[in-house]
């Protein structure tokens, strides 16, 4: 058999004009080649003794020359930032060491989503390793809504609270954070979401999105910022000589949970981000959480664990309890050291997982009707709003909307009294969080912020309309008034007797993937699709052979039957198709071999503009 570089670089040469000449796909996607540095690719492969492909996704990525070492051995002894260089983490670390050292009582207020999760059971489990039990309190979704709402921080200052640490929340939380610095509550402000000119009253606001903030670290999660202020906190119990008679925590056994977090809000795996993640699933293939423990053995999962599996099984798991049932179960789990309690709680969540489905199943269903009925397909921004939508999966329900019209999307559950909860997903090169942001500064919102590929808002149902114009006025400008061009960019195009185990095992260099470090994806040029069938949910499985026949390999395209996709694979019949996707590992019966994930598609015959 050819081998797989080889293979692919013919290929690559003789195809490739044919291939990346897909204007629209089945996604209605245009699809075009990764731009890659022949030169530098080669110096890489020659001085980092990597195979051909793997340098010249490693320029695809824009990873530096010199950079190269750190990205393929992640150490945080290389690449962990100095607590210190985020503006107020001297302030942060030094009123919470204090905390600890007064034995006052201290709470953390974290989100309802995996990020708040991770972070706050982070917290928990460095404030039990030093012999103090901290309070955790995560806002009902329904009931409270996102962020620190004042009631809340009054109860928790009737219960004695002295100090509230916020985690992946607060930067935008003026009027409750002002009412319990007022009733004489410290609070310090973790968070990572995008920040305006003016701040809250706190004690300190750690937020390397800060508009002051110069530590250049607005990538990490809000978990990643909480692991940083351990880290200080740390430093300053050691120096003020609080562990001489005690033993200093390993902070590093709990970077299972600091990768969970980091991989499930979908920050950019580069940097200390990256090292977070390839060093923390080290730590999950260790099975020492015993939340983390529970659910991966629920969900049968045996092999070491990947980003794949933080993201797409574990996260939404952890999330669920948030969305559908009792928020504060996915912190409960990743900080008990009970494993029984560990093994109710991911029972629990299983099950409310499964109701989310289904719940998320029923909305989507509606607001796709809605979408066409109202000819919103085309709008630079889909605005969807119902009344009686559930607002645990309206995020999940915005991302498929995004998915299937190439658009940014948001999707409104209004409740009885006119007022909307709202999530909104982006596409690349449209900065939604900003859009939501001069919306609530221009007086359209109730309140409102978010990232650039993801955003949460709060609406009243008599500004819809001019919300949904202003969204898409903001789209346009930062489009310079052009239509948007979805693109699936392929590194590179492959035959089918390339995809062999060999191919994969290099691959594996690049690994973990996420967001900004794409796995690689790749173009398979005039091939055929046989003996499919659906399976699963909705998920059509088939086999990958080129038209002159030879050898297949297994292939699979997840919930292609939501789409288009999944129809034309179904009557492709022998005619030939362009598919592209990424190349996996299946297991079965204890043997591997390899499997194609069909992202798109495009039939040959129509492919060209």
């Amino acid at each position: 058999m050819s081998d797989p570089q080889t293979t692919s670089g013919a290929l690559q040469a003789q195809t490739a004009a044919h291939v990346l000449d897909v204007a629209q796909s089945i996604a209605g996607k245009k699809w075009v080649l990764s731009p890659t540095d022949d030169r530098l690719a080669a110096m890489i492969s020659q001085t980092f003794d990597l195979p051909d492909i793997v340098a010249r996704i490693m320029t695809a990525r824009g990873i530096a020359f010199d950079d190269i070492a750190a990205f393929l051995n992640p150490s945080l002894k290389e690449q962990l930032p100095d607590p210190d260089s985020l503006k107020d983490m001297d302030k942060a670390a030094s009123r919470i060491a204090e905390a600890i050292v007064n034995g006052e009582k201290v709470a953390v207020f974290g989100d309802y989503d995996v990020d708040g999760a991770t972070s706050s059971a982070l917290l928990a489990r460095f404030f039990r390793a030093l012999g103090q039990e901290l309070r955790i309190y995560i806002p009902d979704r329904l009931a409270e809504g996102y962020g620190p709402n004042a009631p809340a921080l009054l109860k928790l200052k009737d219960e004695g609270v002295d100090l509230v640490i916020t985690v992946d929340c607060g930067v935008t939380a003026y009027e409750p954070l002002a009412a319990a610095a007022d009733a004489g509550v410290d609070i310090v402000v973790l968070d990572h979401h995008r920040a305006e000119p003016e701040l809250p009253k706190a004690t300190a606001i750690v937020n390397p999105n800060r508009l002051d903030d110069e530590s250049g670290q607005g990538h990490l999660a809000g978990v990643g910022v909480a692991f940083l202020t351990v880290v200080a906190v740390n430093r300053l119990l050691r120096a003020r000589g609080w562990y001489e008679d005690k033993q200093e925590p390993r902070i590093l056994q709990w970077l299972d949970i600091v990768a969970l977090g980091t991989v499930c809000d979908v920050v950019p795996l580069t940097g200390v981000n990256r090292a977070f993640v390839a060093q923390g699933l080290r730590v999950m293939a260790m099975r020492q959480n015993a939340g983390i423990t529970a659910l991966s053995d629920i969900n049968d999962l045996s092999s070491a664990p990947t980003a794949f599996h933080a993201g797409f099984i574990l996260g939404p798991r952890v999330n669920a309890g948030g969305r559908v049932g009792e928020s504060s179960l996915g912190a409960r789990l990743l900080s008990t050291d009970d494993a029984a309690e560990a093994r109710e709680i991911a029972g629990k969540l299983h099950q409310y997982n499964a109701e989310r489905k289904a719940i998320e199943s029923a909305v989507l269903e509606d607001a796709l009707a809605q979408i066409e009925d109202k000819n919103m397909q085309d709008d630079m921004v889909i605005v969807a709003s119902g009344d009686g939508w559930h607002p645990g999966v309206i995020g999940i329900v915005a991302a498929r909307i995004k998915e299937k019209y190439n658009r940014p999307a948001c999707v409104v559950a209004f409740d009885d009294n006119g007022m909307g909860k709202a999530s909104g997903r982006s596409v690349s090169g449209i900065d939604l969080g900003g859009a939501v942001i001069e919306a609530r500064q221009n007086g359209l919102l109730v309140n409102g912020g978010g990232h650039k590929m993801a955003a949460g808002f709060t609406v009243m149902r008599d500004r819809l309309d001019e919300l949904r114009a202003a969204l898409s006025a903001h789209a346009v400008r930062q489009l310079d008034g052009g239509a948007y061009q979805p693109e699936l960019r392929v590194d590179g195009v492959l035959s089918v007797p390339a995809l062999t185990l060999s191919l994969l095992e290099k691959l594996d260099m690049l690994a973990p993937y996420g967001a900004g470090h794409a796995e690689p994806r790749f173009a398979l040029a005039g091939v055929r699709v046989i003996k499919l069938k659906v399976v699963g949910e909705r998920h059509v499985s088939c086999f990958i052979q080129d038209t002159a026949g030879g050898a297949s390999v297994k292939g699979i395209a997840f919930r292609a039957m939501d789409g288009e996709l999944g129809e034309l694979l179904l009557k492709a019949g022998a005619a030939p198709l362009y598919l592209a996707g990424h190349v996996s590992v299946n297991e079965w019966m204890g043997k591997k071999s390899v499997q194609f994930q069909i992202v798109d598609a495009a039939a040959v015959w129509q492919s060209a503009a």
